[in-house]
């Protein structure tokens, strides 16, 4: 038996990588730079028992045959990530669209709205929720 198909034996069942695995790589990569610039001393011993332990709990992770308990921890990472997420991308769209079109939230949903800019007052009828509001754009 080849080497190749010793390994996709051994792999079967496992869980592999997922988006909380990638997570825990960067942050591991992260460290690793930290580490560079950090001397010799009580923080560095942290950091480095850290790192190790992020590596330990990557390489869990993805060998784990509990894949229910590993979707679950991936579901509850993402959880938390959405939101920043969301709001980086958020924040990079209304940046590279500074000069064409304003955002603004929808007044009864509450939905982020994406305007071209015409000075003035405009009637706006929101897409989710198809309610009519007054936006003032000023500049």
């Amino acid at each position: 038996m080849r080497f190749r198909d010793r390994l996709a034996r051994f792999f079967y069942g496992r869980y592999g990588a997922d988006q909380l695995y990638y997570a825990l790589f960067i942050l591991y990569l992260v460290l690793w730079a930290i580490l560079l610039f950090v001397p010799y001393s009580p923080i560095r011993i942290v950091l480095s028992l850290l790192q190790t332990l992020v590596l330990v709990y990557m390489i869990f992770r993805v060998f784990s045959r509990n894949i229910y308990a590993r979707q679950k921890e991936n579901q509850a990472f993402l959880k938390l990530y959405e939101p920043i997420r969301g709001f980086f991308k958020l924040t990079k769209n209304k940046f590279r669209d500074r000069k064409t079109h304003r955002y603004k939230k929808c007044t009864h949903c509450k939905a982020v709205l994406r305007l071209p800019i015409r000075k003035g007052e405009h009637p706006v009828i929101c897409p989710r929720c198809k309610q009519r509001f007054i936006v003032k754009i000023r500049f």
